[in-house]
């Protein structure tokens, strides 16, 4: 279910029968035609297991189902909105950033430290984003929301990508991160407080950046 942007802070969804989405809480703006939204008890198309598991994860932002036939409006609290299409890759992102996507992906939690090892563990302390981060696999498009807007950076194998942790937004494909230090990087060219970390990136994928380095 592709979702066509209306503007760079808004993104429009057509429902059919038989289908459905999940949105993010009070995302939905406005709608046209025969459409239910009600509180999803599941966590989306992961069932109870997965719901349990980003409650401990503390992934569990509060969705909706939304279904019937018709067009549904969704924005919130005026953030820049990036659609992600998914063709059978997985997509890693923070779930306080999701607006909406597809009923048919499915969604899971992944213990970041699993993928980073300890410097992973660190990065979540150092983001303030938690160990833990959201996974939508499948084929279907994915809404989410940043500050600024959002560019998306190729990751080829050799050609590393070095992100500010506090301008990462998500990132899919077979890639590899791990937290590093450069000592001076945050002064002479990060816009943070504190130690200077990077987020390196690597593997075969693509990376989502803002243009910012607030949270939402």
């Amino acid at each position: 279910m592709p979702f066509r942007e209306i503007n760079s802070k808004m993104v429009e969804a057509t429902l059919a029968p038989g289908q459905k989405l999940f949105s993010q809480r009070g995302a939905m703006l406005a709608y046209r035609g025969e459409v239910s939204f009600t509180p999803n008890i599941q966590g989306g198309q992961g069932g109870l297991a997965s719901m349990i598991g980003r409650r401990v994860a503390g992934e569990a932002t509060p969705l909706m189902t939304v279904e019937g036939a018709g067009t549904v409006m969704f924005g919130h609290g005026g953030h820049h909105i990036q659609v992600i299409n998914l063709s059978g890759d997985t997509l890693y992102v923070e779930a306080d950033r999701l607006l909406a996507f597809d009923g048919t992906l499915q969604q899971g939690t992944m213990f970041m430290g699993s993928q980073g090892g300890v410097m992973g563990m660190v990065r979540g302390q150092v983001t303030g984003q938690g160990l833990f981060t959201t996974t939508l696999k499948g084929h279907g498009a994915v809404a989410v929301m940043a500050h600024g807007g959002v560019i998306e950076l190729p990751i080829t194998p050799g050609r590393d990508v070095h992100v500010d942790p506090q301008a990462y937004v998500a990132h899919h494909g077979e890639v590899r991160n791990k937290l590093s230090t450069a000592v001076g990087w945050r002064d002479m060219v990060g816009r943070g407080s504190g130690e200077a970390f990077q987020l390196e990136l690597s593997g075969s994928g693509a990376v989502y950046v803002q243009a910012s380095e607030e949270k939402l």
